[in-house]
């Protein structure tokens, strides 16, 4: 069976002392081992950025913007061989997987830009034959710790601009689909990236907490669960590191009464149902307001009869597996327990049934949910949809406001007035009106708010400049020698 090995300086490298499994979820097939790497990998692989850091920094912008037009085009060139990686491994569809990889484009595009973004600012004569200039320096040896729903996406938030503001990256992906991490690494070494700037380590713990006590590492960038994101934030933070660590979500959809309720329909499906529910951006809770649930349900219900559920290399697949058995189980629990919390399952998941030992489960609608049971308060990841009934939109507002995660949120509605009020009140870090999944383009940044970010910089976009880079203020003076003479008073801008 393969060995999935890690990338270090340029080359594989086999770290066997432990392995770990990695399925193919669409039929539980164990396909391949990855390697878990021990502490000593890890601080092999740190000191391969730390090595490669010096001439990267130097490295002209023009020259570093060179690798981010090459990757562009060997990224699109291969997308379909990516985006049958991500499947075999994550169980998405394969039209899900190619959609993802345009999307962390969108970054690799954005770093092939940040010349700038990167420039500094300048004040002339600010005293005396005095001027003020400020430069953006990298950070230098950095962290991306990644989760298995976007094998692609995810790390090129990070790496991107990482690599593009001079930083070199140690990149701990996800060990359940841990491939398309080595992918990445080896179409960024034949776009010219030089060895040692981009390192792959796989594993577990152990490789995590190495990177997070390290001296050499200097910033860290995670996304994954709530509790995972709040650890990693208080170790690293507490080692003297700069961290973005973004956690959980519970995405709200506020319906009003006078909202399209067929376009409301579709987008409540799309954004519950895709990627089988494992994205952090999912719509997990509709907040239907007056009477809009009751002609909503039956809509919803119409369009779950015609999802196909399969196999995510099957072209008339919409939704595929569960990423494990242990996620499956996970869900079905919500959904068997949602009934004792007083709500009504209208379409059990765990009725419909499959052919062969995949990680599959059908989608699950659930209305009259209660504001204090664990099918609402609790991020579930997977494809179920709560619907929570409310009387005003007020009440709907300050049920999403009082919620602990603040990452994504979105109004559908017809009155643009109330749609610029919950824009303005609504305690969300990413806000759609009338757009299910608000993930900002390249060109913004994405993050949430409350418990779904630990740190004050959301990732990707111009916030990861400020992220990946320190400002470094200089102040010059060249005077004329005849006129320097000593002065003990405090300096004074005139």
């Amino acid at each position: 069976m393969a060995l999935i090995p890690h990338f270090i300086a340029g080359e594989r490298v086999e770290d066997a002392a432990r392995t770990q499994p990695v399925f193919n979820p669409a039929t539980g097939a164990e396909q391949h081992e990855v390697a878990v790497a021990s502490a000593e990998t890890v601080e092999r692989a740190i000191a391969a950025a730390q090595r490669a850091l010096p001439a990267w920094r130097k490295t002209s912008l023009t020259k570093r913007a060179d690798v981010f037009f090459n990757l562009r085009q060997l990224l699109k060139q291969r997308t379909p061989e990516l985006a049958a990686i991500v499947t075999s491994e994550h169980g998405k569809v394969l039209s899900d997987a190619a959609g993802e990889i345009a999307r962390g484009l969108e970054n690799v595009e954005f770093a092939s830009g940040l010349m700038q973004l990167l420039k500094g600012e300048r004040d002339e004569q600010v005293s005396t034959g005095v001027d003020v200039h400020s430069v953006k320096q990298p950070v230098g040896v950095v962290a991306a710790i990644t989760p298995f729903n976007f094998p692609v996406m995810v790390p090129l938030w990070m790496i991107a601009s990482a690599i593009a503001c001079g930083n070199t990256v140690v990149l701990k992906p996800s060990e359940r689909d841990p491939s398309a991490s080595l992918f990445i690494a080896e179409l960024f070494r034949e776009a010219g990236l030089p060895d040692g700037v981009l390192n792959v380590v796989q594993g577990d713990k152990v490789a995590v907490d190495t990177l997070l006590d390290s001296p050499v590492v200097k910033a860290v960038s995670f996304v994954g669960s709530t509790p995972i994101a709040r650890s990693i934030y208080q170790r690293a933070s507490a080692n003297g590191k700069r961290v973005q660590a973004l956690g959980g979500a519970k995405n709200h959809m506020l319906v009003l009464p006078d909202a399209d309720i067929d376009m409301t329909a579709d987008a409540a499906v799309s954004a519950a149902y895709g990627s089988a529910g494992e994205r952090c951006m999912a719509v997990s809770v509709v907040v239907a307001v007056g009477d809009s649930a009751d002609r909503l349900i039956p809509a919803i219900q119409d369009r779950i009869k015609n999802l196909t559920i399969g196999d995510g290399t099957d072209p008339a697949s919409e939704m595929g597996p569960l990423i494990t058995a242990e996620a499956r189980e996970r869900v079905a629990s919500y959904v068997a327990g949602a009934a004792d919390e007083g709500a009504t399952v209208v379409v059990d998941g765990r009725e419909q049934h499959f052919d062969g030992n995949g990680f599959f489960i059908g989608v699950s609608l659930i209305d009259h949910v209660q504001a204090d049971s664990k099918v609402y308060r609790d991020e579930i990841f997977g494809p179920v949809l709560a619907v929570v009934r409310v009387d005003t939109y007020e009440e709907g507002v300050q049920l999403i406001n009082d919620h602990q995660y603040g990452n994504g949120t979105a109004i559908f509605t017809r009155d643009g007035g109330a749609a610029r009020q919950f824009e303005f009140e609504v305690e969300a870090g990413m806000v759609g009106i009338n757009v299910p999944i608000p993930v900002p383009v390249g060109s913004f940044s994405f993050g949430g708010w409350k418990d779904s970010l630990f740190g004050d910089t959301h990732i990707y976009g111009p916030e990861s400049v400020h992220f990946y880079t320190r400002s470094k203020v200089v102040t010059t003076r060249w005077p004329d020698p005849e006129s320097s003479q000593v002065d003990l008073g405090f300096p004074s801008n005139h």
